[in-house]
């Protein structure tokens, strides 16, 4: 499920900046083409309507693994930018679909008590794709970078050639989990029954209009976006602030220290923190636990500003920031994550809600990082951090008073 999302919204600042994209233009155009993660609950009705789940997931796979070769090839037209932004738009209505599929399978297949157990884990390697690719494939690319350098190849060219060979290894990794989903993949309930259109749109209106009389609902939904705002601001810019100049406010990283840094001192905090979330919950129930999952999720956020002001060159500072980050991102983002499961998406349509719930999570994270690029440049790296500081008071405020609708069940003993 991550994999995709990951490259478009955060690799491919990396990719357009190497290739020498400005940032107000990356800023919007990856955080446009990311908005079928926020309408996707359209379309999420019909995938109860035709075939399994599983079909929808494997065939997703498949599909975007095809899209994501084709925009290694498009890397060397000479209007690549464009072309490239239009095949990520196609994957990006491909990876949505495959997450209402992949989470109706979970929904379908676990328990209750199940879904809670395992929430952690579940997060974890969803958010495993944000260290695989910003870690393991930002560095990949730099490695290549300087081989097709030392053999004489001139910037830009070897700019195209690493990103082609990584957009290739990526589609290879998506079609070789579609055929593996294709054995191993429960069914998720089973063959949905099949509906004309007119049923189908009958349908769609039916899942939005209980969707919008559910209890709390509207609480609900400013909770879902004032969580993740902080975040949404901060996930375009952090990779540029890494790699751009010290003279011009950021840290002057090259996509190999990016990539270690990612994959290694991020890679063990966050999973780490994910699964240590995970149990957390489960113990304690989420009732609980949501406010102090919001503070660990939000308070790092402080690292950028903290980087930004004082510029070290110390890899131990720079990695220790991004340790403290992760490792909150890790363990906050499943309480989100299980909140949406377990109090905005039960019912009779619990996919198509939950679908509807993460394209909210999803708009409030696309609205910001389209507004982020132009803020950032308006207000240099060192203000832009601290102003994100500010945006994320409401959700500890909201966090705190959000009312519950069903009971959660800790594991007390």
């Amino acid at each position: 499920m991550g994999l995709p999302f990951v490259v478009l919204n955060m690799v491919s600042a990396v990719l357009f900046k190497d290739l020498g994209v400005t940032d107000a233009r990356i800023a919007f155009w990856t955080s446009l083409i990311m908005w079928p993660w926020t309408i996707k609950f359209l379309w999420s009705p019909f995938l109860e309507f035709y075939r399994t789940k599983k079909f929808w997931v494997v065939a997703t796979q498949f599909l975007s693994g095809v899209l994501f070769g084709l925009a290694a090839l498009s890397l060397h037209l000479p209007s690549f930018f464009a072309v490239t932004v239009a095949l990520f738009a196609a994957v990006a209505f491909s990876g949505a679909t495959h997450d209402i599929a992949a989470d109706g399978v979970y929904m379908a297949e676990l328990s209750t008590e199940d879904q809670a157990k395992y929430i952690g884990w579940q997060g974890a390697f969803y958010n495993l794709a944000k260290l695989v690719a910003t870690g393991g494939l930002v560095w990949l690319a730099g490695w290549l970078y300087e081989s097709f350098s030392a053999e004489g190849t001139a910037t830009f060219g070897a700019y195209v050639r690493s990103w082609t060979a990584v957009l290739v290894i990526l589609c290879a990794a998506l079609v070789a989990l579609g055929a593996y989903h294709l054995r191993a993949l429960p069914s998720g309930g089973g063959a949905a029954e099949r509906r004309s259109l007119r049923e189908g749109l009958s349908g769609l209106k039916e899942v939005i209009a209980a969707f919008f009389t559910k209890r709390h609902i509207w609480y609900y939904i400013a909770f879902i976006i004032l969580y993740r705002l902080g975040e949404g601001f901060v996930m375009k810019i952090v990779p540029l602030f890494l790699k751009a100049d010290a003279s011009a406010g950021g840290l002057g990283l090259t996509n190999q220290q990016i990539g270690l840094y990612y994959g290694t001192f991020g890679a063990g905090a966050f999973l780490l923190g994910s699964m240590l979330a995970g149990y957390y919950i489960a113990r304690q129930g989420l009732r609980r636990t949501l406010f102090s999952l919001c503070c660990v999720f939000n308070l790092p956020f402080a690292v950028y500003a903290l980087l930004a002001w004082f510029q070290p060159s110390s890899m131990w500072l720079v990695g220790g920031g991004i340790v403290v980050e992760y490792f909150g991102y890790g363990f906050g983002f499943v309480g989100l994550t299980l909140f949406m499961m377990q109090q905005v998406a039960p019912g009779r349509h619990q996919m198509a809600h939950y679908a509807f719930a993460s394209g909210i999570m999803n708009l409030s994270v696309m609205l910001t990082g389209m507004a982020s690029g132009f803020l950032s440049d308006m207000l240099s790296y060192k203000f832009f951090f601290v102003a994100v500081m500010l945006a994320t008071v409401p959700a500890f405020v909201i966090t705190k008073l959000v009312p519950f609708t069903y009971d959660d069940k800790p594991n007390d003993k």
